[in-house]
């Protein structure tokens, strides 16, 4: 057990009603024993205490994404980097450096060309504007499959490029010809129609890996299992204390987890929902009747590891959902399940989950409205209101769905680097200029609980935060929706004492006061007073949880 920490001479932002500032703070076995002045925590310190004089840094409370996709950072290691490549000489360089350590006839396999975490300016990254064709790649590694991966859609904007040589083409069958299963992948030719190497896909989903490259060896459980501890450290460092998946996790996803939990290796408090396999709702029935007991009501699991309710698919596409299920136990760069549910599977499929007390999580977007005379229906037979059902992603909504949103008890979730910096021109021409778009705001106001997530785009909340402060696009700098931008405590507030609603642990974390859990981040200025620019880099000192430093390490 570590010792107890005593922390003096800050601006602690305890995010607690009851006393909202204090500049000292007592910490033993993991919890919070006292907040307040300097002069009365001293005088009764248990022997062996350490002080931390913080010299008027900033704490806040342990921060909390809403929608981390945390496992899938440390998978960015495995493959080759390509970061600073600007032309086809560094790109092949790298290729060629990586074929005289791999043994022959084995893949070498990139990250993309652009600058990530978003890859947004792919191929026009390289002087040449393009990435290299098969020839190029063969020239420096023709005995080996040599795969440079596009960006995940979600990373990126479409359509996004990926390269292959002439060995990866044959061994996936990329052959003249040939054809993707699923619509909006596209194999580019040379002028006698032969695969040039370049494949461009225009889903934002992806569907090329599963598609045509189901020989390419797929991320094993044990890699997955170090990536994840890889993530974790840089969740640390960026402020996370907890993660919220409400996007569910496979199987899989779940056992990496549990087996960090019972090897006591967690430094981020994990929350996750089962992402299900059933084929169609009569298996549905059964696997929630029999199987799922322990994700019902409020779930199963401890401070550490918590695992509750399901993730239900709206909308999706067939086609790439198909070939997931095929590929499966590999998810890719997921970790979750691919669905495809029209409105009247949907429906069957909730109902059931609310016959069996699980809770519904959702990706909704723009279709929450479609949604709400469903669970309406179901809230006069179930008590859906008491159990949280958490709508991830929403965008748009109409204000007058909010009172329909609060009497359903949901919680709502957005990604606003995704929805607003990223793809804030989308909604230049939306109703109201775009107050309707992750109505941050109007939602709080309206008593509905919102929560904050990165969707690991990128790591850092404090970027995150920064744009629902902004609200700005990336490339005009356009304000989508002024009147939904909030201040920076209500901006620290959505990854914090409202993100805690989700686990159902606003008791115990998401705030500073006697008897919580000892999570906090120290901090060089206030995330709730410093300019939007400031927020944007701002990088913790220190993080703790449980009472322990975790970063550094």
């Amino acid at each position: 057990m570590s010792r107890p920490l005593f922390l003096r001479g800050g601006d602690i932002v305890t995010m607690d009603v009851a006393s909202p500032r204090a500049e000292a703070m007592l910490v033993r076995g993991g919890r919070i024993v006292a907040v307040g002045h300097n002069d009365e925590i001293a005088g009764d310190l248990p022997s062996g205490t350490e002080t931390v004089d913080l010299d008027g840094r900033c704490v806040v409370p342990g921060l909390i994404d809403a929608h981390a996709h945390m496992e899938r950072e440390g998978l960015k290691d495995i493959r080759i980097s390509l970061a600073g490549a600007r032309s086809l000489d560094d790109v092949l360089s790298r290729v060629a450096a990586a074929a005289t350590t791999t043994p022959k006839g084995e893949w070498i396999v990139t990250m993309p060309v652009g600058t990530a975490p978003f890859y947004l300016d792919g191929p026009s990254a390289l002087a040449e504007g393009r990435l290299p064709n098969r020839r190029e790649l063969d020239g420096v590694a023709r005995d080996h499959a040599v795969y440079i991966m596009a960006p995940f859609g979600t990373w990126s904007r479409v359509p996004t490029h990926a390269a292959l040589n002439s060995l990866a083409l044959e061994r996936a069958g990329i052959l003249q010809g040939a054809r993707a299963r699923c619509e909006g992948v596209e194999i580019a030719c040379d002028a006698q129609g032969v695969p040039n190497g370049i494949i461009i896909e225009h889903n934002e989903r992806p569907s090329l890996e599963f598609d045509l490259l189901k020989s390419l060896p797929g991320f094993t459980w044990r890699q997955r299992l170090e990536a994840v501890r890889r993530s974790m450290k840089v969740y640390n460092a960026a402020g996370t204390t907890s993660v919220y998946e409400g996007h569910g996790s496979y199987a899989a996803s779940v056992g990496l987890y549990q087996r960090l939990w019972e090897e006591r290796e967690l430094s981020v408090r994990v929350s996750l929902t089962i992402s299900p396999t059933w084929s169609d709702p009569h298996e549905a029935r059964l696997v929630m009747r029999d199987w799922l007991g322990f994700a019902r009501g409020r779930g199963l699991g401890d401070e550490w590891l918590r695992v509750s309710g399901v993730y239900i698919g709206f909308g999706g596409n067939a086609c790439t959902a198909g070939l997931v299920r095929d590929s499966l136990p590999d998810t890719g760069w997921a970790g979750f399940v691919e669905w495809c549910n029209d409105e009247e599977q949907y429906a069957a499929l909730v109902c059931l989950a609310a016959e069996f007390d699980l809770r519904v999580h959702t990706v909704i977007l723009e279709d929450l409205g479609r949604v709400l005379p469903i669970f309406e229906r179901l809230a006069e037979r179930y008590p859906i209101a008491k159990r949280r059902w958490v709508m991830e992603h929403v965008g748009q909504l109409a204000p007058s769905d909010h009172q329909r949103v609060r009497r359903l008890g949901l919680i709502i979730t957005t990604i606003p680097v995704y929805q607003l910096w990223k793809n804030g021109d989308d909604y230049f021409d939306a109703p109201n200029a775009g107050n309707e778009v992750a109505a941050h705001r109007s939602l709080l106001e309206a008593g509905i609980p919102v929560a904050i997530g990165t969707d690991n785009i990128p790591v850092s909340l404090f970027k995150t935060m920064a744009v629902t402060r902004q609200r700005r696009e990336r490339v005009t700098g356009r304000c989508i929706g002024p009147d939904q931008r909030l201040d920076g405590l209500a901006a620290l507030r959505t990854c914090t004492v409202e993100a805690a609603r989700l686990s159902f642990e606003e008791q115990i974390k998401g705030s500073l006061a006697p008897g919580k859990l000892a999570d906090f981040v120290i901090l060089p200025d206030n995330p709730a007073t410093v300019d939007e620019r400031t927020l944007e880099t701002l990088k913790p000192e220190a993080t703790v949880v449980d009472g322990r430093f975790v970063f550094p390490a």
